[in-house]
């Protein structure tokens, strides 16, 4: 459990907690910006979101929340709980596989561990929405998106690698080519 101190400095902690949500991207492939926090989830918090784009095309995107309970009142197990939302567009052979929901959570349990984001209570869900046109809209076709969603608990307070393990997350789900980020994340985390 991360040493977060009291109620008076949960400012300080907070805030050095979150530097990690306004560094640079780890792929040139993924915008990331400042988002209004939920206000009602805890007496802290903070978000971002962030979309995947190739070629001038939005093929994923996301957000990501820290919430900050110093006093350890909310149900979440630890001061911090990280929550994040994962939306991407898959082709519709992919969509119809039945060991989609599991895949894509690896795709998450893999980013983590890959980025080292030490974290426990991890839970959440995969959806997958297919959409079809009809009437005037029937020619469109019909689209398939995946959805994550999941929070867990983190074991320290510097979420750098928590935050490279939800960018891992977007690059798997938008079908990017694997990148050394764990190594990217270490570096950003270096003083």
């Amino acid at each position: 459990m991360p040493d977060v101190g009291s109620a008076a400095d949960a400012g300080d902690t907070f805030r050095r907690a979150v530097e990690a949500l306004n560094g640079p991207s780890l792929r040139s492939e993924i915008t990331v910006r400042e988002i209004p926090a939920p206000g009602r989830l805890a007496p802290q918090a903070a978000a971002v979101s962030a979309q995947v784009t190739v070629h001038g095309e939005e093929i994923a995107w996301g957000r990501l929340i820290v919430l900050y309970d110093p006093e350890g009142t909310r149900e979440w197990p630890g001061p911090f709980r990280v929550v994040c939302q994962v939306n991407s567009e898959l082709e519709s052979d992919i969509a119809t596989d039945p060991l989609l929901g599991p895949v894509a959570w690896s795709w998450l349990t893999d980013a983590l561990a890959s980025c080292g984001a030490s974290h426990h209570t991890l839970s959440g869900t995969v959806t997958r929405a297919t959409t079809e046109g009809f009437g005037t809209k029937a020619g469109e076709g019909s689209t398939t998106e995946v959805e994550m969603r999941a929070s867990w608990t983190p074991e320290a307070d510097d979420l750098t690698a928590h935050t490279a393990a939800w960018q891992t997350l977007l690059a798997s789900a938008a079908g990017l080519p694997p990148a050394d980020v764990a190594d990217i994340a270490r570096q950003r985390a270096r003083p």
